[in-house]
Formats: C-alpha cells, structure tokens, sequence
C-alpha cells in the first residue's frame, strides 16, 4: 500500500470562507480516511467486500447524521460541515460514502423529518451510533427515474398493513437492520414505513458481480406478504414528495462527495507528474500534461465555489430541488472527467490498484446514475428555466 500524501487543493483559498467549527469537523475527516480507509480500501474493494469494521469510525467523526439534533443522537452540525464530511469520504472512497450517505439523508432524515417522536427516539440514535445500519427502498426492477410507477403496494389488514413487491440496487441492503420502504396504499398514495429486518418474508439478497462500487454492499429489498405493524407508517408526509425530499439531500452530499474524489484524482495525478520523467524531463513539463492539469484545477474550483454557495443556501432553508440537482450533475460530471484525464497522465499505472484512480473512475460510473441519472438532472434543470416539462 502506498502512503497517503494527499493535498488537498483550494486555488482559491475556499478556507477563508470556512468557520473554524467547518475546519475542525473536515480535519477530523481528512485524518480518520487516511489511517483508517487508505490503508484497506484496494484491498476490499479487489475482494468486492464493505469493510464493516469502518461502521464504528464513521459514527465517530459524525458521518451518520451529522445535521440531526443532538438529542437524538445527532451531532448536530450544520449542511457546509455534512457536505465536508461527504467529501473527505469520498476522498478515500465514494462506496464508503454511500453508506455514510444513505444512512444520514435516506434513513435518518426521513425518521427526523416524517417520523413522529417516538420513531425519533427508537431509532435515530442507534442508526447515529452506528448499532444499526439502514437502507431506502424506492428504485424498482422497472422503475428508477420514473418513482411514480413503483408498484411495491401495502393493504391495511385492521391492526397491521401487508407489504408486497421488490426493490433493487439498495445500498447497505445486504446488512441494514431497518428499511424505509417507499409504497403505494390502496389509494396509490406514496408512504413511507419502516420495515426491520426478521420480519417474516423480508429478505435482502445481495447483488454481486459488480464492476463499481466494489467495496459497498448493495442488493435487493423483497417484501412477500410482510407484516408490517401500524406504528412503522411515517406519519407526517406522504405522496413522492417524501422520497425526493431525502433524496435532495442525498444528491446535496453526492454534489460534495464528487469534488473528493476528483481531488484525489487531481492530486495524484499532480504528484505523479512531478515524478515520472520521460525524453529527460518531468512529464509536468510537457504542455500537453500542464494542460490537462490545468483544466482539472479549474474545474474543481469551480465546483467547490458552486457547492459551497449551495451549502450556505440549504442552511438558510432557500436552496432549492433544481439548484441542488445542478449541482450534483455539473460535480460528478467534473470527477469523472477528471479521473479520465488523471488516468491518462498515469499511463499503464493508472489502472493498478497501487494507485486509486481507476477505482475512482469505475465508483463515479455508479454515482453519475444513481439518485438522479446524469440526463435526468439535466431535465430537471430545463423544467426549472423553460417551466416546460419534457418528462410528459
């Protein structure tokens, strides 16, 4: 295993906007990926296994949950300080940061925001400390950006409700003691409930063979006649609006994430070009490599600057859905080009496991689809301009 030397790059001098509290809260991040997730994530990610050894560290540097109050468990911090811990995670790897994210914005914010109180107090504390680890069941076989199709359906059976149908591509589905399962009642109204693992006919099979995401254990959510009792129901919203709600801030954490791994990709790429001689001289002395590098400073500023206004807007409760799909498609747009182009600087090398791009690049093919496709988040964005919409 090579050392982690990462840099991370700030061209134009983003800390300054930062409070001291943001500074304390990435720095505890920074450190806990590089002794804890560098020195392992080749190795599990070849094997296509989660290290689950990392659940108790992500708790401690308050990766699950970080904006939930403190009386349930939370620790809470505010949406600059939960984007800086996305990104630092995602550094080190975006599978890692699935977890972390689906447990903060698609399990917890659900509970926090939907749930009554006594769901608040079951819960969120024992998902804030790691002791139980949760997933969100909205995407379908045959529907993922079209939620409104889903056809996963509960009956209301007098003292319990009947859960029927399946879900797939469920990040931490293989090992997540709760589900927030996203189905139609008799009236084809969207509701959340919260289903617990050891429910008679819930099963959770996990999908393998996957050439991404390798070191994130994702599967299937599958419901044959499960009881679910009455008090599992999320009480305080329904309709599709509850789903994208937390999935707005799933995407918010992405929009961050993304930057993490573009500057992995930058800096290795940097530090390798400084190394690597070729016709006598460094090959970042050659205009084409200074050029590439070049861009990739430039775009990665770019997103930090958009996605650090975003951050100051979500904690003034003014950013909106299409603000926040911008920029979640415009950063991992950026990451992924950018592990394309680190790649290449690299040459041969760039697709070993001695170094961390190619399991960047193969990561950002998975988050460039899920929680809103790449095309998709582009509609979104024609909607909000034209108030046309091209998804009818």
């Amino acid at each position: 295993m090579r050392p982690d030397l990462f840099q991370a790059p700030d061209y134009y001098q983003l800390d300054e906007l930062l409070t001291d509290e943001h500074k304390l809260v990435r720095e505890a991040a920074r450190k806990w990926v590089k002794r804890e997730i560098s020195p392992i994530i080749e190795d599990y990610a070849q094997k296509a296994e989660f290290p689950k050894q990392l659940i108790k560290g992500l708790s401690d540097i308050g990766a699950f949950g970080p904006y939930i109050p403190l009386e349930y468990g939370g620790a809470g911090l505010d949406q600059i300080s939960y984007g800086l811990i996305m990104q630092e995670i995602e550094r080190g790897d975006s599978g890692i940061r699935s977890t972390a994210s689906v447990q903060s914005s698609l399990v917890m914010y659900p509970i926090w925001k939907y749930g009554n109180e006594n769901q608040r107090k079951k819960y969120l504390p024992k998902l804030a400390s790691g002791e139980w680890m949760g997933c969100f069941g909205l995407t379908e076989p045959d529907h993922g950006s079209n939620p409104s199709g889903i056809i996963t359906n509960f009956k209301d059976q007098g003292d319990h409700y009947l859960l029927n149908g399946a879900k797939m591509w469920i990040s931490n589905a293989p090992f997540a003691q709760i589900a927030i399962v996203w189905a139609k009642d008799e009236t084809d109204r969207v509701h959340g409930l919260i289903v617990e693992r050891g429910m008679a006919g819930f099963t959770t099979p996990e999908t393998h063979n996957k050439w991404s995401l390798r070191a994130s254990a994702t599967g299937e959510l599958i419901f044959d006649n499960v009881k679910v009792p009455k008090e599992n129901i999320l009480p305080n919203k329904s309709g599709l609006g509850a789903p994208l709600g937390c999935l707005d801030s799933a995407r918010y954490g992405i929009a961050w994430g993304a930057i993490g791994a573009a500057m992995d990709c930058y800096d290795t790429a940097l530090r390798y070009s400084k190394e690597r001689t070729q016709f006598g001289k460094p090959i970042g002395q050659f205009q084409l490599q200074q050029k590439k590098l070049a861009e990739m400073i430039t775009e990665i500023t770019k997103a930090q600057l958009l996605t650090w206004r975003l951050g100051v807007l979500k904690n003034e409760g003014k950013a909106t859905s299409a603000q926040i799909s911008m920029a979640k498609r415009n950063n991992v747009d950026m990451a992924i080009n950018i592990a394309r182009e680190a790649r290449q600087i690299l040459g041969g090398m760039g697709i070993t496991g001695e170094y961390s791009i190619m399991r960047h690049a193969m990561n950002l093919e998975s988050v460039i689809t899920y929680e809103g496709t790449h095309d998709i988040h582009l509609l979104i964005t024609g909607f909000d301009i034209t108030g046309l919409n091209a998804f009818k």
